[in-house]
């Protein structure tokens, strides 16, 4: 029998698959509240879609509101879209925006790696496309078990595969990420895609439906029968092996498909055909049409019998909740139909209307003649359950912070510090990551200016004034671990150096906070720590959230993942032909390291890697330091003055010596005295707020002078030239020796 709203109200007694697609009794009960009966099993799949914690956000964002309190001021003016919508949007001059955001994948990619990556790029595509704007690059911020488990094994080789194949057929460059190994990812890998796209003011769309009487078109892909319940369900709890209600059919993307869709949706855009939009991403149709309805005029009915489907035996709930991939929602004028039904036909893009806007202030939904859905849509897509999940510092974390790495066995001769740095560039987290970027198409477009191995990536916006953006992704979980407020910041701090370093000006942050389960309080501590950190820490550096993406109950049995709040930086560089590039540029120039190096070594690499150690504290964070060295950065780089720069972060100084050198095969002699009366400190201690970089002599001053007024402490500490990594009075690596280290250890591991 049809269950609709009639027959719902006829027997409201009728049992109900609530908790099997993952609704709390407490939720179950406030959704018969407020319809004031028993929901239609139609109602039932779009409440428990999007009442999910990857779609309401329910356990995270009582913390997440803080963010909205930051200055929507950038240092190039006011953010001109930010938290609620689709993606970021940041005005960059010029008349030109750009639209960043970044997003989790992580539970459908451990299921089946090479589907969940490449939809996962498809997904923040389509994101940045529904604010109106031409996506130009994306990246890769990627998480893993250690290098040696079969299950890194099975899920790494597929993941990269999935970012790299989506990615490269639509001819978006990849500029960045990061590739991290650690125990606690075993099980539960981290795939967060970022996407950035630019845009005129004047093209800026949002997804609302208004206007009654305007038509909604769905157009792009059939609905079939793949990613059912999807991201929505595999991101909202734990799952175990075994356990079928959690694991529903992962996406099945199609990039050429996908491809098509942007060109059509852009060129609809550009018609003015287009009154609102929406990507159809986790939750599918449930989502897409509650969420306009209830940022529109708050009515729509929709006809499930005109949606193009690839499986004729679908129900409606299952039409509902399918998270079928490249679809996209349009709100269009009657008039207007007819031009964009053409458009999507030049273009070999499906479209339907299948439904329109309308002032009941419900959304309705048909389905063979009879009514299955009758509900307030604001309650479905914005007044979903909100959760205070108790939180506590844990027991273990001043056991833990008092367990520093300082009071491990160090080297001390030179012998033992050659075979140190050895042992560190060639360890999983800081080797060369080639064996992955050589599959992505790094410069498709022809307007990648700077891409990995580089601090950041960096693309033209403008051929004819050469204006572009920055792009960059960190995070440390181990320093996340060991004291998340801080650790957010870090990851924050290195991001926005990482921006700057290449001569870009940060302006906004987007966000994707990956941890473990939200019903454990000590993971809830360090959420709301890391909320707290990154929400302090833009406002002391003046920058905005404008989006993000929480993702949570990343574990495995009891075992959470490292909180890992992985923070992007986007910047904007007025010529791109004035960036400062990361390698060394030749033989004999000034090598100068600014910012201060303490003995910090708890949570480092070295700690980790030799020790396997993680307690102690974190390095200290200096965000006014981390400004005026943005500044100074940025004002060398106008001017000329710098040959290279590289910041500082894992491996320190010894690894960014290691990487100048090798990106263009030019040598260095450094001494390292005036750094640390320890060279192992010197060379291994992850202090923040520091870039090492190379200068002409006749800069040298004038860096000096400027370092001096901004507050940068600057020492010269050697000259590039030769064919080794020399320390004075330690040690000389040549680079062949080197080089053979850093490269050797993915394709050992992988193939």
């Amino acid at each position: 029998m049809l269950d609709t709203v009639a027959v719902a109200a006829q027997d409201p007694d009728r049992s109900q698959p609530w908790a099997e697609l993952g609704l709390k009794e407490d939720e179950y009960a406030r959704i018969r509240e407020i319809l004031g009966r028993r929901p239609t099993s139609s109602e039932l799949a779009m409440y428990s879609v999007m009442w999910s914690e990857h779609c309401s956000y329910k356990s995270s964002k009582v913390h997440l509101k803080q963010f909205s309190e930051l200055s929507q001021e950038t240092p190039r003016g006011k953010t001109l879209a930010g938290i609620g919508e689709n993606a970021g949007v940041i005005d960059i001059g010029q008349g030109y925006a750009v639209t960043f955001k970044v997003e989790s994948h992580n539970h459908p990619s451990y299921v089946e790696p090479y589907q969940g990556a490449a939809t996962g790029v498809g997904g923040i595509v389509r994101d940045i496309l529904a604010m109106g704007a031409r996506p130009v690059a994306v990246m890769d911020p990627l998480r893993f078990g250690p290098l040696d488990a079969d299950d890194t094994h099975r899920v790494l080789p597929g993941i990269v595969a999935g970012v790299g194949g989506y990615g490269n057929c639509l001819g978006l460059p990849n500029i960045g990420g990061e590739a991290v190994f650690d125990d606690s990812y075993l099980g539960n890998p981290l795939v967060n895609a970022l996407c950035v796209g630019v845009l005129r003011h004047e093209d800026l769309h949002l997804a609302k439906a208004s206007g009654v009487g305007n038509k909604v078109i769905l157009y792009g892909a059939r609905t079939g029968g793949d990613g059912i319940g999807g991201v929505s369900v595999l991101a909202s709890e734990t799952f175990d092996e075994g356990g079928p209600a959690k694991r529903p059919s992962v996406q099945v993307g199609d990039p050429f498909m996908e491809k098509l869709l942007i060109e059509c949706t852009l060129e609809v855009f550009a018609a003015g055909l287009v009154a609102g939009i929406q990507d159809l991403g986790g939750a599918g149709l449930s989502c897409a049409t509650s969420e306009l309805a209830s940022a529109g005029d708050g009515g729509m009915h929709v006809d499930l019998d005109l949606v193009p489907l690839r499986d004729s035996t679908l129900s409606p709930e299952e039409i509902l909740m399918s998270e079928s991939q490249e679809r996209m929602m349009a709100v269009v004028e009657p008039g207007d139909v007819e031009a964009f039904l053409a458009i999507c036909a030049k273009w070999d893009v499906e479209a339907v209307v299948v439904g329109e806007v309308t002032d009941t202030g419900r959304l309705h939904v048909d389905w063979h003649g009879e009514r299955v859905v009758d509900v307030p849509p604001r309650t479905v897509a914005h007044e979903g359950p909100t959760y205070h999940r108790p939180y506590a510092r844990p027991a273990w974390q001043d056991a833990l912070q008092a367990d520093g790495a300082e009071a491990l066995p160090r080297p001390a001769t030179g012998e033992e510090l050659r075979e140190t740095l050895l042992r560190l560039v060639g360890s999983p987290n800081l080797c060369d990551k080639s064996w992955i970027t050589d599959q992505y198409d790094r410069y498709v477009r022809g307007n990648t200016v700077l891409a990995q191995p580089a601090d950041s990536g960096m693309v033209r916006v403008d051929e004819e004034t050469h204006l572009g953006v920055s792009v960059a992704t960190d995070c440390n979980g181990r320093f996340a671990k060991l004291d998340p407020y801080a650790g957010a910041q870090l990851a924050l701090a290195e991001s926005f150096r990482n921006v700057a370093t290449g001569g870009a000006t940060p302006l906004a942050v987007s966000d994707c906070l990956n941890f473990g389960s939200p019903e454990d309080p000590d993971v809830m501590w360090q959420f709301a720590e890391a909320c707290r950190g990154l929400k302090d820490g833009c406002a002391e550096l003046g920058i905005p959230v404008t989006g993000g993406n929480v993702s949570l109950y990343n574990q495995t049995g009891e075992t959470a993942i490292l909180p890992t709040p992985v923070v992007a930086v986007l910047g904007v560089i007025d010529d791109v032909r004035r960036r400062v590039p990361g390698g060394f540029h030749g033989a004999g120039q000034a090598v100068l390291l600014l910012g201060e190096t303490r003995e910090e070594l708890s949570g480092s690499e070295w700690a980790h890697v030799v020790h396997g150690h993680l307690g102690g504290r974190p390095p200290r964070v200096d965000l006014a330091r981390e400004k005026a060295l943005a500044e100074l950065i940025a004002v060398a780089a106008k001017r000329h003055w710098l040959a290279s720069a590289h910041d500082l972060s894992d491996g320190g100084l010894a690894q960014a010596l290691v990487e100048s050198a090798l990106a263009s095969d030019v040598g260095v002699t450094v001494d390292v005295s005036a750094v640390a009366a320890d060279p192992f400190v010197a060379l291994f201690s992850e202090s923040t707020g520091r870039v090492l970089v190379t200068a002409d002599e006749e800069a040298v001053d004038q860096l000096g002078l400027l370092a001096e007024r901004l507050g940068v402490p600057a020492v010269r500490i050697g000259t590039t030239g030769g064919h080794a990594v020399t320390v004075e009075g330690h040690f000389a690596v040549d680079l062949s020796i080197v080089r053979d280290a850093w490269t050797a250890t993915l394709p050992a591991a992988l193939g």
